[in-house]
């Protein structure tokens, strides 16, 4: 399964390889058997077995009601 069809964005992907090697480097077991020992590469090969993936939180972003100067609406006929 490539980058495409399990993440949506090659950003995303880089963001949950990242994250999932800063578990890794801070003591957490790894998932698969690897053949390397770095951090990066063992957590793409999680990714690439399928055993760590992302959740897209449906939480709204809200900005902040910045008070400020009316702007005047025109009609347009």
């Amino acid at each position: 399964m490539g980058i495409e069809q399990s993440f949506d964005s090659n950003f995303r992907y880089v963001l949950v390889a990242a994250r999932r090697a800063r578990q890794l480097q801070n003591g957490s077991a790894p998932l698969v058997d690897s053949r390397s020992r770095k951090a990066c590469k063992i957590a793409q090969d999680e990714i690439a077995a399928g055993k760590v993936s992302y959740v897209k939180s449906n939480t709204p972003i809200l900005k902040p009601e910045v008070p400020g100067a009316e702007i005047p609406k025109f009609a347009i006929s």
